[in-house]
């Protein structure tokens, strides 16, 4: 017996609206149509016209289990996700223990397991560590990253030499690296000439954009050095994009897929220098906030490919942690509840097409993350029923008070986003204006290296 049939709603197929109905099950879609007869159900959802759409796939959260479970933990963040109309999300290493051998990998599992109500998977950390990449990759991480070239939450920046050698074991386990991309004598140089500026916006001073472009060029020299698949972690600099834009240009030049890829975060999209009045301390995130023209070469690079993927950075902390001056405010914004709300109203404010807001937030990490291979990232007969369903009129207030993570603040505040009214995952209803999941019906997705125990 079918589970769901969703009516009256309209679906995004075949690169336009259109009127349809959607049958869920065996958390699979099975049948999408204009109209589909089906004699017994378990449920039907009218959506009352309004739009299903595939669910978020954020592949770059922190939901700080274990050891840090005070700014969040695996139950309460993907709570929020499911909220926000994410179903997937990859947890990256930056914990307590961090997430760089067997018995780390193991435990982060044990705890994911028992607690995610949305699917997951886990990064691999990269330190010192070359030895233990093999080992993890088997265990199943998803990706290795985030690859700290500079000094960040978590402490786990690397040095030029031991990105070398990683990226030379990445290509041989043929696992993806994730960069986290700024440079750290930049930084550092740029820290001490600043060091009694204690205004917000000296934090994007001391960070600016040839920090991070310095770096982006240099991991391009040793990724192709290397030949090894990598991913960008959210470009801010309007610099960046145009080095990612050249390197994208040469690949199209040699006939070959794209080796590099790279994702934006909705902090670098939708909040800029402009914000750090309104923001202070709480505005601090590593890459800081950028200036419009940057903004703007996100938006662009988005709309024509040279940027794949969005994903939240979710990095919560809470208010007391914030709540100081700028240069003792830990660095990192949560996100995973809000990107989905305001990637629906930038596509209402012609910012970018609905195919395209689709694409980065939920075909192109499948692909480039191999979460395809569990039939995630599309929609159609045969994949998994990762579905959310929103109201494009319903734009509401984004309040910090409303979301779910334990940070209980959002650099959003007052602005616009539109939220799902129902999210599916796995053709399972897990939100419908509150939680409806267990903890632990997540399931584990391992990256390709994986053998089992």
């Amino acid at each position: 017996m079918p589970d769901i049939l969703i009516k009256n709603t309209k679906v995004f197929f075949n690169n336009y609206l259109q009127p349809a109905e959607v049958l869920i099950e065996d958390g699979k879609i099975i049948k999408i149509a204009k109209e589909i007869d089906v004699q017994r159900l378990n449920r039907t959802i009218d959506a009352k016209g309004a739009l299903t759409l595939p669910a978020g796939i954020d592949v770059h959260v922190h939901f700080r289990d274990p050891g840090l479970t005070e700014k969040e933990d695996w139950y309460t963040g993907s709570c929020s996700a499911a909220a926000g109309g994410i179903t997937t999300v990859v947890d990256h290493p930056n914990t307590i223990p961090p997430t760089t051998d067997r018995k780390s990998f193991r435990e982060k599992l044990k705890i994911a397991n028992r607690n995610s109500i949305v699917d997951f998977g886990l990064y691999g950390g990269v330190t010192g560590n070359i030895d233990k990449l093999p080992e993890l990759w088997e265990l199943g991480a998803t990706a290795f990253g985030e690859i700290f070239m500079a000094e960040s939450t978590g402490a786990l920046n690397i040095n030029e030499k031991t990105l070398d050698d990683a990226l030379a074991v990445l290509k041989e386990l043929d696992a993806l690296a994730c960069i986290h991309a700024e440079d750290d004598k930049i930084r550092l140089e740029c820290e001490a000439f600043l060091k009694n500026d204690m205004s917000p916006a000296s934090h994007s001073r001391a960070r600016p954009n040839h920090c991070e472009a310095f770096a982006v060029e240099k991991a391009i020299k040793l990724i192709r050095k290397n030949r090894t698949r990598a991913h960008f972690c959210h470009i801010s600099a309007f610099e960046s994009v145009g080095l990612l834009r050249r390197e994208r240009y040469i690949e199209m030049k040699e006939g070959v897929s794209p080796a590099i890829t790279s994702e934006a975060a909705p902090h670098h999209l939708f909040l800029s220098t402009k914000d750090w009045d309104r923001l202070g301390s709480y505005g601090r995130m590593n890459p800081p906030l950028r200036d419009r023209r940057s903004v703007k070469m996100l938006l662009n690079a988005l709309n024509d490919g040279n940027i794949d993927v969005v994903a939240s950075d979710h990095a919560p902390h809470t208010e007391a942690e914030k709540d100081t001056d700028i240069k003792s405010a830990p660095s990192g914004v949560p996100g995973v509840e809000t990107l989905m709300p305001l990637m629906l109203v930038a596509v209402k404010r012609n910012l970018l097409p609905l195919g395209r807001m689709i694409d980065v937030t939920s075909k192109n990490p499948a692909r480039i993350f191999g979460l395809d291979r569990f039939s995630k990232g599309s929609f159609a007969q045969g994949s998994d029923a990762d579905l959310i369903i929103v109201d494009p009129g319903n734009v509401r207030e984004i309040k910090g008070d409303d979301l779910h993570s334990k940070a209980g603040w959002t650099p959003y505040e007052g602005m616009d986003g539109i939220f799902p009214e129902f999210t599916i995952a796995r053709g399972e209803l897990i939100w419908d204006g509150d939680i409806m999941a267990s903890r632990g019906r997540g399931n584990f997705l391992p990256g390709k290296g994986f053998v089992g125990e």
